[in-house]
């Protein structure tokens, strides 16, 4: 659905995206992660066509974004504008119905986001959530096949966070690829089907969540400093180790299995440790892009 080559787009003599090469695939929720001013929005726009790229290749359904193909299969929620300020909710969705060839029907669509049809209050009136809701349902208005997402869920409550995600679940099982930029990783983690960390202008890292994280092959947990190690490796089986990863956060290093961590407890009651955190995998998301914005910093 989404073939980026090479991109370049530069600011003056600041390069914002620097031979940065994506993908995104019908049926899957891809997430572009990455510090603030790590080219994620430059791309999102160049994609959606509201910026030039300065070099490279972006390709939408195997065409140039700028096709008249394109727009009618592509829905866009940014994470600023895209909603008229005195128009209702319902006199907008019924207004961009009329640009498309197909659509959604307006009132159920803002139903199906928590937002009445037959309110009477202006969007610029709205709070922030639900101004975001109805830039979601617009973004969903046309059934796009390639839905671009820029921070979804900003400002929404917990339910209204939980309908949306659910939404956004269907739209995926329909065969709809949806790219996902935001800050809020359990959207990430609940979500995606695959991500990309970006680096300053370029690709850091891809792969699933399992992936990135470990968790396939490790286990964590936080406790006191300076841990006995080798002590608690001395409990498990010989394939597995123990380290000290930072002060205070510890990995186990081999297959996670509920065998494992009952005898990393039953280690930690037997010495009178209280561990906190324990968990799949040898690094969460949060430390992934943590360091990712270390080694950016200058």
């Amino acid at each position: 659905m989404v073939e980026i080559s090479d991109l370049v787009v530069a600011y003056g003599q600041i390069r914002a995206v620097d031979g940065l090469d994506f993908c995104a695939e019908a049926g899957h929720i891809t997430a572009i992660l990455g510090p603030n001013g790590a080219g994620k929005s430059s791309t999102i726009e160049v994609a959606c066509n509201l910026r030039a790229p300065d070099s490279g290749s972006v390709r939408l359904f195997g065409l140039s974004p700028s096709a008249a193909a394109v727009r009618p299969r592509m829905g866009v929620m940014l994470q600023t504008g895209g909603l008229y300020p005195t128009a209702r909710p319902l006199e907008w969705l019924e207004y961009l119905a009329r640009l498309y060839p197909q659509h959604d029907e307006p009132s159920s669509l803002l139903e199906a986001v928590g937002i009445d049809p037959g309110t009477r209050t202006q969007t610029r009136r709205l709070s922030g959530g639900e101004q975001q809701r109805v830039k979601l349902a617009a973004a969903l208005l046309g059934r796009p096949d390639l839905l671009f997402l820029d921070e979804p869920t900003a400002g929404l409550d917990a339910l209204a966070r939980r309908n949306l995600l659910e939404l956004l679940k269907q739209r995926r099982s329909t065969g709809a690829a949806i790219v996902l930029t935001t800050h809020m990783l359990p959207d990430v983690e609940d979500l995606a089907d695959s991500i990309t960390v970006i680096s300053k202008g370029r690709v850091a890292m891809r792969g699933s969540l399992a992936e990135l994280t470990g968790t396939r092959n490790a286990l964590s947990f936080g406790g006191p400093a300076g841990l006995d190690c080798q002590g608690l490796a001395v409990s498990l089986p010989a394939e597995y180790t123990v380290r000290e990863t930072q002060p205070g956060k510890y990995v186990v290093a081999g297959t996670p299995t509920p065998e494992i961590m009952a005898r990393i407890t039953a280690w930690s009651a037997a010495h009178g440790v209280m561990v906190s955190d324990l968990g799949i995998g040898d690094r969460t998301l949060e430390e992934l892009l943590i360091d990712t914005s270390t080694a950016d910093a200058p």
